[in-house]
């Protein structure tokens, strides 16, 4: 639930779309040869080119078209490219087998027939140039040497540096009978594409950072990009280093936990690699979180502690299979449900704190007359009066309490950590005891004063009802005094207050209601006494905190 969310240790991010705006703008192409292509224009130019990547998009996506043929939908790669292109759904050519994407190979295809079957293939374009014997270069095949090769990998490094994104294209003729990816693909070209990352993601990554939160990028793009991206935004930083899936599979289950702390990304990973990066963390007993929104992505959110599905991209299995749905798909909202997890957390703390503390002030209130053999402090009715009026509607009010304004740079709690840690036991009881034992005290002092009964119960029955009112500030917060909080910033507990105030002022001074609860109109002096004795504790508790802080 949202409230875990606020012990949360790790966070694993995919990159596009949540920490970048998800809006992928193709900057050009380039074919085997280093022809460069800026725009769509110029790539028309060399039509024999111009078609295979045109039917290579056109075919081999997850988009679908609007009235207008522009893509919508699908996958933001293929629209990016098929915008590019300026592609629309007139398809001419029957498909006849589709190819899905394949998390080792990294490609996907369609194999269609335009008066021969063709097989066209896009993916990474690191994998897909291993699988090349030749590339199109002036409308005819060649042969292609490693050299062509390693300048390919080259620019695609070089994209990769600069944070773009890279696409590598390749097609070749085939049987429907035989194996349709195998060796000898001819190598069309690659597409550049810049995907900016969110302006809120930079100051949510250092916020992230402060609340003791690890971030960690875990993406299918390629390892330079994702490296380059992170360093951008500050998950990155000096000592830090990127792994891919290949090179995390080669190291043993030691080796991944000795260079655990220090891996921030993951690029080009399998759904076995991500179930294994959240493994190794929950094994040193942090509690993970996982976003995704592919059926690839759906084991990995549902090993993690907290798995977060994309609302706007996120397919219906890693829907169910996730604890949270993030509905924009930003990764500061991730951050922002830490702090409303913390924040919940934090006002059930207080919640639990002012109830047992204040119910234990007034069990100890008869306790201790009833062992010292004194007259009853409090009636009947008005120990019911005193629950009536400041049990319900201030606690409540503590329940939507804002947070301090350091929360988000408190370090994350313990998996383990019960409700009543951190000193929560201590305080409840201790505070109970002061409330108790004052109450008493200013019912004896006004016994020694030689006042009546009625008038003594009704100064320790005032006395403990304002120890509570005041007792509630202190609830705010755990860390700061009532000098430090906002004291308008919870209007519902003001207005809690005010409404118990005016509860026990009509019970003093209301006839008919003086006669129901056995009380008396008291003076400036016997209202000195209740002040005293439920302010004293108040007081020198804020100061204490104000001094500490």
């Amino acid at each position: 639930g949202i409230e875990t969310a606020g012990s949360l240790n790790i966070l694993f991010t995919d990159k596009t779309g949540t920490l970048t705006k998800g809006k992928l703008e193709v900057i050009g192409f380039q074919d085997g040869a280093g022809e460069k292509y800026k725009t769509e224009s110029q790539l028309e130019k060399n039509k024999f080119l111009h078609d295979h990547v045109k039917n290579n998009c056109l075919y081999n996506n997850s988009s679908n078209f609007d009235d207008n043929h522009l893509p919508i939908g699908g996958n933001i790669t293929d629209r990016a490219i098929l915008a590019f292109i300026k592609s629309n759904s007139n398809k001419k050519y029957k498909k006849l087998k589709t190819i899905p994407f394949d998390s080792k190979n990294k490609f996907s295809g369609a194999v269609i027939d335009i008066g021969k079957k063709i097989n066209y293939i896009k993916g990474a374009p690191e994998e897909l140039i291993k699988k090349c014997s030749y590339a199109l270069i002036d409308g005819k095949k060649k042969k292609i040497t490693d050299k062509d090769k390693e300048i390919i990998s080259t620019k695609c490094d070089y994209l990769a540096d600069n944070a773009l994104r890279s696409l590598g294209f390749a097609y070749k003729t085939t049987k429907l009978s035989e194996k349709e990816v195998e060796d000898d693909l001819i190598f069309l070209g690659i597409t550049g594409m810049i995907d900016p990352p969110r302006k809120e993601v930079f100051g949510a990554v250092k916020e992230a950072i402060s609340a003791g939160i690890k971030t960690i990028m875990i993406t299918g793009d390629h390892k330079t990009t994702a490296a380059a991206i992170a360093k951008e935004l500050g998950i990155m930083s000096k000592g830090d280093k990127a792994l891919t899936g290949q090179e995390l599979d080669a190291l043993s289950e030691k080796e991944l936990s000795e260079q655990l702390e220090h891996i921030t990304v993951y690029a080009r990973v399998s759904p076995e690699n991500k179930i294994r990066i959240v493994k190794a963390w929950q094994e040193k007993g942090k509690v993970t979180a996982m976003t995704g929104d592919g059926v690839n992505d759906a084991p990995a959110i549902k090993e993690a502690d907290i798995g977060i599905s994309m609302g706007l991209t996120g397919t219906d299995v890693t829907k169910e299979a996730s604890s949270m749905i993030l509905m924009d798909d930003n990764f500061a909202t991730i951050v922002s449900a830490v702090e409303e997890g913390r924040v919940i957390y934090d006002n059930i703390r207080k919640f639990i704190r002012y109830l047992l503390s204040c119910n234990l002030g007034e069990v100890l209130t008869m306790f201790l007359a009833s062992i010292f053999t004194l007259p009853t402090p409090l009636t009947p009715i008005q120990i019911l009066f005193v629950n009536l009026a400041t049990d319900g509607r201030p606690a409540i009010a503590l329940g939507v309490d804002p947070p301090d304004k350091d929360i988000m740079m408190q370090q994350p709690r313990r998996k383990s950590e019960g409700i009543f840690a951190r000193g929560l036991w201590e305080k409840i009881i201790v505070r109970g005891c002061l409330i108790g034992v004052c109450t008493l005290f200013s019912f004896e002092l006004a016994r020694l004063f030689g006042m009546d009964l009625a008038t003594c119960r009704t100064i320790s029955l005032c006395t403990l009802v304002m120890s509570q009112l005041l007792h509630v500030f202190e609830c705010r917060s755990e860390r700061h005094s009532i000098f430090e909080i906002k004291i308008f910033s919870n209007p519902y507990l003001l207005g809690a207050v005010c409404v118990s105030v005016i509860m026990i002022c009509s019970i003093l001074y209301i006839p008919f209601l003086k006669s129901v609860f056995n009380t008396v109109s008291l003076n400036l002096m016997q209202w000195s006494i209740v002040l005293f004795f439920s302010g004293i504790i108040f007081l020198i508790n804020s100061m204490y905190l104000y001094i500490k802080s």
